[in-house]
């Protein structure tokens, strides 16, 4: 019998860890998962901005502060691919309140850190349970919601929080570090949690074991090789490209899952199966995950540089002028994934906000000195918060389509390791083209000892430089993702109430 047989009959909720359509729960059910995965997305930003006076409260280098990012990423990066299919495997409410218990725990421990070695420590589990809360928040809502239009205003809401939380994140944290202290960063996790916990515990009802398998040599390879890529990325980042440490170990990366890749057609239960990946749309809806991974960090990593050390802007004022961006992320979300998707399909959104993408980055690159907020920084963010709306409407919806339950889990954390990937490699690959560029700057423009003007026009550069090479990643994705995923509406979903009947031979082949 094959997995699709061994899986539950399919029907109105089918798969589904939490309510039958027609029952106002789900949408109960859709609050609970979407403040977890805001959780997860705020954690990020909020950390960064909690990283200096976690340094000065807690007395680590400048070399250990990157431990601090680095030790969530490792943890995350290398386990969600088995995360994803535990959730399939274990159960999605098992695994939501487990995730959810895990990273509040993390999250008081590390709010708690009396030291550098505490917090680290609290800081890795965090990754693991993001791992295993990430993949699982993601399939709860593609198991839930299956009919048509009550999807769309699901995922449009969901990818409204996915694409926004980073920006959110920059408020908040500015926050709670003005007005608290570093701490409440960590502390602020607990209410989230709270929340979702008595929420998931309340509606969501546990769903049939689907008696599929682990594929525990996939498992060792793929999480080694995640490891490799996300340590070997962020060692370049902090270190060089050409030290032993950061290319050796990227090319053990490399290795392992090109191994992983062959394993996977072999394996008699795969923990990727072939069949999530090989389609056209999910693997458009992947690589389209790892392309706004790389370039999004311009955006969060070097605008943040810009407004906090050239225009001297507080924490809190940097997430006040992200706003407008949020706010037009947010409507095209959902604009996106409610109105658009049903018409046109992901072809037009992914490309045309790439584009769009494509566009704000190259109007950030006329930032000066002395540039005003309304005129330099206003217009270019909305523009690339419209684009973000509007990929993320598309790729997330189309990353879980067309797959059965029990495969649900896996696919949801195939779109996480595309963020995650993505993230890494942006890191360390903007962060050195913004050094080179601000090196060759001064190379040509000083003579002798730089002055603090001169410093000040070469890291600009470097920022102008990066905004023209995320300009270029956006144009490059336009085209490549564009030409991948299909023309045209998704298919109606293989589970649920719209589900079509399987033809004869299909039946049979199962």
């Amino acid at each position: 019998m094959s997995a699709r047989s061994a899986a539950p009959a399919a029907g109105p909720g089918s798969g589904a860890a939490g309510t039958a359509a027609g029952d106002s729960r789900r949408w109960l059910v859709l609050t609970v998962i979407c403040t977890a995965y805001l959780m997860i997305t705020l954690d990020v930003t909020v950390m960064n901005l909690a990283l200096p006076s976690a340094q000065q409260a807690l007395d680590f280098s400048n070399a250990d502060k990157q431990w601090i990012l680095t030790a969530y990423a490792l943890c995350f990066g290398s386990l969600l691919l088995f995360c994803g299919r535990l959730a399939d495997l274990v159960g999605r409410k098992e695994t939501f309140l487990i995730g959810l218990t895990g990273f509040a725990v993390a999250s008081a421990v590390g709010g708690a850190s009396g030291s550098f070695g505490m917090l680290v420590a609290a800081r890795a589990c965090q990754g693991a349970f993001a791992a295993l809360l990430a993949p699982t928040a993601l399939s709860l809502l593609a198991t839930t919601f299956t009919d048509p239009k009550e999807r769309g205003k699901a995922f449009g809401f969901f990818s409204a929080v996915a694409a926004s939380g980073g920006g959110l994140g920059l408020l908040i944290g500015g926050a709670l570090t003005s007005g608290l202290s570093w701490r409440w960063c960590m502390y602020v996790n607990l209410v989230f949690a709270a929340f979702a916990l008595i929420g998931g515990a309340t509606l969501l009802t546990r769903q049939p074991r689907t008696g599929a398998k682990m594929d525990i040599p996939g498992v060792i390879v793929v999480s080694g090789g995640m490891f490799c890529l996300v340590y070997g990325f962020s060692n370049a980042a902090t270190h060089s490209w050409h030290a032993a440490s950061t290319w050796g170990v990227l090319a053990a990366g490399g290795v392992l899952l090109v191994a992983f890749s062959f394993w996977q057609f072999r394996a008699p239960h795969p923990l990727l199966p072939p069949r999530v990946v090989l389609d056209r749309n999910r693997g458009g809806a992947y690589l389209t995950a790892l392309i706004v991974g790389v370039g999004m960090f311009g955006i969060l990593l070097f605008l943040i540089y810009y407004m906090q050390t050239d225009l001297d802007y507080s924490p809190i004022t940097s997430g006040v002028a992200l706003l407008p961006m949020v706010v037009v992320t947010a409507v095209a979300s959902n604009v996106g994934n409610i109105v658009l998707m049903p018409k046109v399909g992901p072809r037009p959104l992914v490309g045309g906000g790439m584009l769009l993408n494509a566009a704000g980055m190259a109007w950030l690159t006329r930032i000066a000195p002395d540039s005003g907020y309304a005129s330099a920084l206003l217009g270019p963010t909305m523009v690339i918060g419209l684009g973000m709306g509007l990929i993320y409407a598309a790729a997330l919806r189309t990353g879980t389509a067309g797959v059965a339950p029990h495969d649900a889990g896996i696919a949801s954390a195939a779109i996480s390791t595309g963020q995650q990937l993505g993230g890494a490699i942006g890191t360390a690959l903007l962060n050195t083209i913004a050094a080179s560029a601000a090196t060759d700057y001064l190379s040509s423009h000083a003579h002798g000892k730089p002055g603090a003007a001169q410093l000040h026009l070469a890291t600009i550069h470097g920022y102008t430089t990066v905004f023209w090479w995320c300009t270029a990643i956006f144009g490059v994705g336009a085209v490549v993702c564009g030409a991948l995923l299909r023309g045209g509406p998704l298919p109606a979903p293989a589970y649920g109430p719209a589900a079509k009947p399987a033809a004869p031979a299909e039946k049979a082949r199962s």
